[in-house]
């Protein structure tokens, strides 16, 4: 009875065994519900990242298999130095979004696994909703000085860490002017003028990003695609903001029930 109880979980882990047979790598999965302003990420996040990789052999090659909207930056670069304290070869699957500052996680990788509608997003901050392109700017220093420090400070601490992130990443052996080049296409508004812009595969690859993109057909393709359609069915059923779960490892995070 406890088997069928948890029967969906359990065949989302033989799934995971089944890619993870496919690849030669450990799979873990972050995956929040895109469709709940709660799921970003935040400052529970780490530990639970950091559960997830307790059972990963040292020196294991790693996929992360990521779907969120982004989140805080402080917790995302917890998250980026939990993955890179216990993981030393990352990769990174967006089998539908990671956007944001999932973005900026994914930056932490070798590679980036993409499909035809995978996709990342710029990774510009905001406060408050009003991106920090806009709030850095000197006119916005005359009227609410604070405000203004408060967002060109954010920018600095993204940029720093996407510069790090590529530098011993996916762009080691780079030159500085390539990685920044890298760096002012996602974090500035002179590239993609939303927050919400779609980089897809042949976008990010065009970027700079090492993108390892799979087509549709292709055997650990689906086996990707079918392992999102369950989360996705299943956080949205079931009221989850994140699951966190591995071959073994699962931990679900439940929402405050939406009103009808």
């Amino acid at each position: 009875m406890y088997w069928v109880g948890q029967k969906d979980r359990y065949l989302r882990q033989l799934l995971i065994r089944d890619i993870e047979e496919l690849t030669g790598r450990r799979l873990v999965v972050y995956f929040a519900n895109r469709f709940r302003n709660e799921s970003s990420i935040d400052q529970a996040d780490p530990a639970y990242v950091t559960e997830l990789l307790g059972d990963v052999p040292a020196g294991a090659g790693v996929d992360l298999m990521i779907e969120t909207n982004g989140g805080e930056t402080d917790s995302t670069e917890s998250i980026v130095s939990v993955l890179k304290s216990r993981v030393s070869d990352l990769r990174v699957i967006v089998a539908n979004g990671a956007k944001s500052n999932g973005t900026l996680i994914c930056l932490a990788a070798n590679a980036i696994v993409m499909g035809p509608i995978s996709e990342l997003g710029p990774i510009d901050p905001a406060i408050g909703g009003i991106p920090c392109t806009i709030l850095s700017q000197p006119t916005v220093a005359a009227t609410n000085f604070a405000l203004n420090q408060l967002a060109i400070y954010a920018l600095k601490q993204t940029r720093k860490l996407a510069a790090v992130l590529l530098e011993q990443g996916m762009l080691k052996g780079r030159v500085p002017a390539d990685i920044q080049k890298v760096v002012n296409d996602l974090a500035t508004r002179d590239t993609y003028f939303s927050h919400g812009s779609t980089i897809d595969h042949r976008e990010a690859a065009a970027i700079g990003l090492n993108i390892q993109y799979l087509p549709p057909g292709d055997p650990l393709w689906e086996r990707i695609w079918l392992l999102y359609t369950m989360y996705d069915f299943d956080v949205r059923r079931d009221n989850y903001l994140k699951v966190f779960e591995g071959r073994a490892r699962s931990t679900a995070v439940s929402g405050a029930t939406p009103p009808k």
